[in-house]
């Protein structure tokens, strides 16, 4: 009985120990992978937004959302890779009040090599916390264009272009000392359209790193004291885990319409695909889609620092092509109504950015294949009309047919190979000939044919 007792107990003990030693063996489990997503979760994050080209509404929508993305997920940093030759004044101040009221610090990296921040970019790079630049990049250029092709630069000013000139150097000034960057650069940059290079910019103050990476720049800027609106920060971004952003499907179909040419594009085949449905009711199809491209031209044109006075002149230029088709002017509407579409496209942008102007051969283009189609969909659809109708009720007025069958009740007759009933106002026999004069529901009203028999 003792041996069984040792046995019992012999058994429990060696139970135990392999109990302990799997507790062990998972409660060591676990502390490694609790210890990995501590280490993840202290690791510090770096959003990176790529922007290359013009700023525009999208490029100004996908910045101020990934900032506000990256405090959403208490980021350290927020950089942003800018090549651009510029772009809109409002669409940059977006940007740059984005920046200002960013909870998340927010370098601005001139970058790859060759890039440049000109215009616009100057703006963006002098608001930003952290002002770096890749080996053979540039800055400045940032004199506003305006209309007439006035600039600060070019010495033919304006009270209207020193106005703006003024509110710009101000603008970038402001910047500058709050910052704490070099002011005389900025304003001769807005003023005389001046540039600079990386390195002279690194040793004039202009900005605070010179980088020839990504990896280079977080490297550099780590242990760096950061002013915010909420206080100071120390950045920690070395060895930092970089989130790359990319434009959504959103950001780049406003990218796409956000310009003056898709959008006029856009506009002229709404109006076409109008025109075609209200010539062929029925068809849904054109007139579907027209509507859609006016809305999204239409809605464009509202992102867009457009001039309404051009818009109007637009509209009146395609009313009055639209109206040749149908008005003996012997082409004199029509001639009016190209020149107000071609005079409204030049006064609907002026904003000096490349490829944000509509010049005069795209206007003139459009505007002449605009007029031919109108007018030939518009004269084919007045000679259809005028021709005589080939189905329907209509087409039975003037048939001929002979009469089936005369009873006292009803008189049928074959017409066209088919049996109608008819009414006349005499009497009619079988093999009678008949003429179909009108209708009344579904009896046809009948004169009697006389025919001369040999």
């Amino acid at each position: 009985m003792f041996r069984v007792l040792r046995q019992v107990v012999q058994a429990r003990r060696a139970a135990a120990i392999l109990c302990f030693a799997a507790i062990g063996a998972a409660a060591a489990l676990l502390g490694a992978a609790g210890a990995k997503a501590l280490a993840q979760s202290i690791q510090p994050v770096v959003v990176d937004l790529r922007v290359d080209g013009i700023i525009s509404p999208a490029s100004a929508g996908f910045i101020t959302q990934g900032i506000a993305q990256a405090a959403s997920d208490k980021a350290a940093l927020v950089v942003i890779q800018l090549d651009t030759p510029g772009g809109l004044d409002t669409s940059m101040r977006s940007i740059v009040q984005a920046i200002l009221a960013s909870p998340v610090p927010v370098a601005t990296f001139v970058s790859p090599g060759g890039a440049r921040a000109a215009s616009a970019g100057t703006f963006i790079l002098y608001a930003s916390h952290i002002a770096a630049m890749t080996p053979a990049s540039n800055l400045g250029a940032a004199s506003p264009v305006q209309i007439g092709g006035f600039s600060p630069a070019s010495g033919g000013l304006d009270t209207m272009s020193t106005k703006i000139a003024n509110d710009a150097v101000a603008y970038i000034r402001s910047l500058a000392q709050l910052r704490g960057r070099n002011i005389q650069f900025a304003e001769s940059a807005v003023r005389d359209a001046a540039s600079m290079t990386a390195n002279d910019a690194l040793k004039s103050h202009v900005i605070d790193v010179v980088a020839g990476n990504l990896d280079e720049l977080l490297a550099k800027v780590d242990g760096r004291e950061v002013k915010l609106a909420q206080g100071t920060v120390v950045l920690h971004t070395r060895n930092a885990r970089i989130v790359h952003e990319a434009p959504g499907w959103r950001s780049q179909l406003l990218a796409l319409i956000a310009n003056p040419q898709v959008a006029l594009v856009l506009l002229m085949v709404g109006i076409y695909g109008l025109f075609y449905e209200f010539l062929n009711p029925g068809l849904a199809l054109p007139g579907v889609a027209g509507l859609i491209c006016l809305l999204l031209g239409l809605y464009a044109f509202q992102l867009l620092p457009v001039n309404w006075t051009g818009v109007a002149l637009l509209g009146l230029g395609i009313s009055l092509m639209v109206a040749e088709a149908f008005l003996p002017s012997l082409g004199i509407v029509g001639a009016g109504g190209v020149v107000a579409f071609i005079l409204g496209g030049l006064f609907l942008t002026d904003t000096g950015v490349p490829g944000y102007d509509l010049s005069l051969p795209f206007l003139a283009g459009v505007a002449l294949c605009s007029a031919a189609f109108l007018i030939i969909v518009g004269t084919v659809a007045a000679r259809a009309h005028k021709r005589p109708v080939v189905s329907g009720r209509e087409d039975m007025i003037g048939k001929e047919g002979v009469v089936s069958s005369a009873g006292h009740d009803a008189v049928y007759a074959d017409i066209q190979g088919e049996s109608w009933l008819v009414r006349h106002s005499g009497g009619l026999a079988p093999g009678d000939r008949v003429r179909v004069t009108g209708m009344e529901g579904l009896t046809l009203l009948v004169e009697h044919v006389r025919t001369d028999k040999a």
